[in-house]
């Protein structure tokens, strides 16, 4: 009986050890676990009018009510936050209201992968409201990684929008291990560098400008031991009906999925696949962000340096030839002659130049008509899909958005471009006395002009060649973007067409397009058009508008005219003078007839460029 009874307690005490050692480990997993994500957690770098951080999901349970399209089908769900609208501040100003009782979450997940025998630290983030430049929707989850095999970190990835951006450990910037994390404003894509997200049309603004949250300010969170995981719905409104979830999600306005279900279930459950797809940064490509980012401030300064060389070429044309009567050679205008007629078309292609500035270069229209299209989509008429002038650059219309949107938050622009060049010509014409360089200089001018309608009539040829290879088909199988995007490449300078589109043999519509260079780009055009043909009449005129100190480089050619201000004497034709010999003890000075240098008494060479001198 006895033994029975050690027996029994034998094995009791076999079993609970068993129990204790598992229950031990498994503990020491969890506390590996969270100081592994607490060695690399990141440190976040807000934009300046960032308005929403990472907050504890808990927030927006809390403050929503759960919506159902189907009740029997959970990934239709959607907590619909109960204190605004995709359309307003509502959300934004309550999570203001309460953001210090919550404080800033960030929750992490370990994931080890066996087939590379690496491990991920994934660090997420959510946020109450996505306010993106060209989106907004309820709640947001974002995520950065860490990969770590047996030398360490290797890698990471952050999330940008539906992709993202990988790098090399020794890319990152860093505060001892805890990787830094470049936050845009509003759809809180994560950048490796704070000038990042002028490249790309996602319009993203960056900045350290703002808020940092150190990683010793928030709370770091488990995320599998949250009772929410599982949640197959979405985190922010969606809608009422089927057809206008789609619509929804196609306009980047429903909420997110949760971490477990973001791009099919990949980040979560292949990290090192979807990190490894996502592109690969370079230091060449950070040098281009750099640049980019401080664009303007370079611009200016260029220009300035431009501007003195400028000042600094007439003042040595000032004192070797001096700068005529009327100082800016485009004002010799004195009656009917090729000059005169030539500067005055210049003057004419400038000012239809400038009204050519602040009007459309190229527009996209369309309308859409037909049953089964939501009101979002139906335009009424024909709109601005897409616009491009030389002020806001590409801009494209958003179905359901109050105006054209501009693509990418770095805007090239090009209208200041051609202004300043247009106020650098009427300034590099300040002292010249022939009108065959005048000429020249408005030929070159007006050549620039008309770059830039070159340039987009190549690109709107180029775009059908790169429609991408795999895209969105209905059921019939027609690429209606070939189609369209192929009559538009097709016929650059202006054209209209019309299509039926019918998506799953249910929804169809009439969409009409239309397309050409706009007012702006017919008026660059003509001005730059307006400008080479002054350039001609200057160049064919062979005049000089006075008469200069000492004479041109090189012999005036023959039949140059000499063209005095209306009131001045009639200048003589220059002609280099020969050395004469002058009264005793007075030398009178001599030119080179090759480069205008003044020769030494008596000296056989030009000592500027070598000709011989002629006596």
């Amino acid at each position: 009986m006895r033994k029975k009874y050690f027996s029994v307690i034998l094995k009791r005490s076999i079993v609970l050890t068993v129990f204790l050692m598992i229950s031990i480990s498994l503990a020491g997993l969890t506390c590996s676990g969270q100081a592994l994500a607490d060695t690399y957690a990141p440190i976040f770098y807000f934009e300046g009018e960032e308005t929403c951080y990472p907050i504890d999901a808990s927030y927006h349970i809390d403050n929503s009510q759960l919506t159902c399209i189907d009740p029997f089908l959970e990934e239709t769900c959607f907590y619909d936050n109960t204190h605004g609208t995709i359309k307003d501040d509502g959300v934004i100003n309550h999570y203001k209201s309460v953001m210090d009782s919550y404080g800033f979450t960030v929750y992490y997940h370990n994931y080890d992968d066996i087939a590379t025998g690496s491990t991920v630290i994934q660090y997420w983030m959510f946020y109450a409201f996505n306010k993106g430049e060209l989106n907004q929707h309820e709640g947001d989850w974002e995520m950065v990684q860490v990969v770590i095999d047996d030398n360490g970190p290797s890698w990471v990835s952050y999330s940008q929008h539906h992709s993202g951006q990988k790098a090399t450990w020794s890319q990152v910037e860093k505060d001892g291990n805890h990787i830094k994390v470049y936050v845009a404003r509003g759809s809180h894509a994560n950048y490796l560098r704070s000038f990042s997200g002028k490249l790309g049309i996602a319009s993203d603004i960056v900045g350290a400008n703002g808020k940092i949250l150190n990683h010793d300010e928030y709370i770091l969170d488990n995320l599998e031991d949250q009772t929410w995981i599982d949640f197959e719905g979405r985190w922010g409104e969606v809608a009422d009906t089927e057809a206008n979830a789609i619509e929804a999600s196609i306009l980047g306005q429903a909420g997110p999925e949760g971490p477990k279900f973001r791009e099919d279930g990949d980040m979560w459950g292949d990290p090192i696949g979807w990190g490894g797809s996502l592109f690969e940064s370079n230091d060449m490509l950070f040098t281009l962000e750099w640049f980019m980012y401080n664009f303007v401030t370079i611009f200016i300064a260029i220009t300035l340096i431009i501007i003195a060389l400028m000042a600094f070429r007439i003042y040595r044309g000032h004192k070797k030839y001096g700068l005529g009567p009327r100082i800016v050679s485009m004002l010799y205008i004195n009656g009917f002659n090729l000059h005169s007629i030539g500067n005055i078309l210049c003057f004419l292609g400038i000012i239809i130049a400038f009204i050519g500035l602040v009007n459309p270069w190229y527009q996209v229209s369309y309308g859409v008509s037909g049953e089964g299209i939501t009101e979002t989509f139906q335009t009424g008429g024909m709109i601005d899909l897409l616009k491009f002038d030389g002020i806001s650059g590409l801009q494209v219309t958003i179905p359901g958005a109050s105006g054209p949107i501009p693509m990418g938050s770095f805007v090239l622009p090009f209208s200041l471009f051609i202004a300043i060049g247009l106020i650098f010509l009427i300034i590099a014409t300040i002292g010249i006395p022939l009108s065959r360089k005048l000429g020249t200089k408005y030929i070159w001018r007006g050549v620039r002009l008309i770059i830039p309608f070159i340039l987009i009539i190549i690109a709107i040829m180029a775009m059908g060649s790169v429609i991408p290879t795999s895209p969105v088909e209905a059921s019939a199988g027609t690429n209606y973007a070939e189609e369209i995007l192929g009559s538009i490449s097709g016929s650059p300078f202006g054209g209209q067409s019309s299509t039926y589109i019918e998506v799953e043999g249910a929804i169809g519509g009439q969409v009409a397009v239309e397309w050409g260079l706009g007012l702006g780009g017919w008026l660059l055009l003509i001005a730059g058009s307006i400008i080479i043909v002054a350039g001609i009449l200057e160049f064919m005129s062979k005049t000089q508008f006075f008469a200069t100190k000492i004479p041109m480089k090189g012999q005036i050619p023959p039949g140059m005219n000499i063209q005095p201000p209306p009131g001045a004497p009639p200048a003589s034709p220059q002609t280099p003078s020969k050395h004469k010999v002058q009264p005793k003890g007075k030398h009178k000075a001599t030119f080179c007839t090759e480069c205008g240098g003044e020769l030494d008494e008596k000296s056989s060479f030009c000592v500027k460029c070598g000709k011989k001198a002629e006596n």
